[in-house]
């Protein structure tokens, strides 16, 4: 982890450090990628990461201010994490913002098209935007996704059933894959 990005003026870096840490853990999962057909590519771990985080913005959403503070705090650190990454792939202080602008409007695009399914506890619809934008070549042949989409309901169902103390204190555990 970066913890460079995280020099803000806010009583809160220790918690959102710890916070960042677990969620980019379970992204980071080994089980994703070999059983669960996550991509083990830049963009398959920047899909992966979006996931995780959109969970982890639809538990914060109805939180007290403290943990929607923290989730904003987050999505700043996710964003300057990405700026980060573009620049260390070598891509020029020119491009960044551009590239960023891409990948901000692909992650908020996803924002949307899961929450949908997700609302709906929908695994089918869920399954599909997964593969469409973990493999968006749509070429035959790409794995469904449904083992992802089922990970992905429960973690957000065991999210939901966590208590507000843990995202107040940045300690709001993604369960494993594969339990």
């Amino acid at each position: 982890m970066i913890f460079g990005l995280f020099k803000r003026k806010s009583g809160n870096i220790a918690i959102v450090e710890r916070q960042y840490a677990l969620l980019t853990s379970a992204a980071r999962q080994p089980h994703l990628y070999t059983d669960l057909d996550v991509p083990d590519t830049v963009m398959g771990r920047f899909e992966m990461l979006s996931a995780v985080l959109i969970l982890y913005f639809r538990r914060t959403r109805g939180s007290a201010r403290t943990g929607q503070e923290v989730a904003q705090e987050i999505v700043d650190a996710f964003f300057e994490d990405v700026d980060h990454s573009i620049r260390e792939l070598g891509v020029g202080d020119a491009g960044v913002p551009k590239k960023m602008k891409k990948l901000a409007g692909m992650f908020y695009g996803r924002l949307e098209s899961y929450a949908a399914a997700l609302e709906g506890r929908d695994a089918v619809s869920l399954a599909a935007a997964l593969k469409r934008n973990f493999y968006p070549k749509g070429e035959e042949g790409d794995p469904a996704m449904d083992g992802l989409a089922t990970y992905l309901l429960s973690v957000e169902e065991r999210l939901a059933a966590e208590p507000e103390e843990r995202v107040e204190t940045g300690q709001l555990h993604i369960p494993a894959a594969g339990e």
